[in-house]
C-alpha cells in the first residue's frame, strides 16, 4: 500500500451516530458559562405559558474547543446566508418571552 494511502487510513476517524442522538434535541435558548478551564453550554427548551424550563442538553468544552466551535459557527452562518439570504436579527430583548405572546391556555 502506498505510504500516502496508509497515512490517510491512519488519520481517518470513524464517528458513530446512534439513532437516539441523530434525532436531535430542539432548543430555543442557550446559556453559556465558563471557568478558567472550561466552557459550559446549556441548551434549554422554553415552552409557551410554562414558567419552568429544563436543560435538555449540556456540552462541556475546553476553551480551545470553544473557540474552534465559534469559528465553525461563524463559517457555517456565512455559508448559510450566502445560500439562503441574510438571517434577520431582532432588536428586541435577547431572550424569548416566557409567554411567547400567545393566549393563556384554558381547560
Amino acid at each position: 500500500m502506498p505510504e500516502t494511502k496508509k497515512n490517510q487510513n491512519q488519520n481517518q476517524l470513524n464517528i458513530e451516530l446512534p439513532e437516539e442522538v441523530a434525532e436531535g434535541i430542539y432548543s430555543n435558548l442557550a446559556i453559556i458559562s465558563h471557568s478558567h478551564s472550561e466552557f459550559v453550554v446549556d441548551f434549554i427548551r422554553l415552552m409557551p405559558n410554562v414558567p419552568k424550563a429544563k436543560v435538555k442538553s449540556r456540552i462541556v468544552l475546553t476553551p480551545h474547543h470553544a473557540k474552534r466551535l465559534l469559528k465553525a459557527l461563524v463559517d457555517n452562518v456565512k455559508r448559510y446566508e450566502a445560500q439562503h439570504g441574510k438571517i434577520a436579527e431582532s432588536d428586541q430583548q435577547q431572550y424569548p418571552p416566557m409567554n411567547f405572546n400567545t393566549p393563556k391556555a384554558q381547560a
